[in-house]
């Protein structure tokens, strides 16, 4: 079944003017001073959050650099 009015290339884009996608935004790492991701794990230190460091020897990530 079809619409029963045809709706305007003004409105349609009206609607859509909100579906744009924003980009990523990164913080700093309070420890290295870093940019990292939230919720992410800083490859420098290690830092995930206040409390929690996690440590990959095999990749890199929170040990210490000669």
């Amino acid at each position: 079944m079809q619409p029963s009015l045809r709706q305007s290339y003004g409105r349609s884009r009206r609607r859509r003017s909100h579906h744009a996608l924003t980009g990523a935004i990164p913080t700093l790492c309070p420890l290295s001073g870093q940019p990292k991701m939230h919720h992410r794990v800083c490859k420098e230190s290690g830092y995930v959050r206040p409390g929690l460091r996690i440590s990959v020897p095999k990749l890199g990530i929170g040990v210490q650099k000669d």
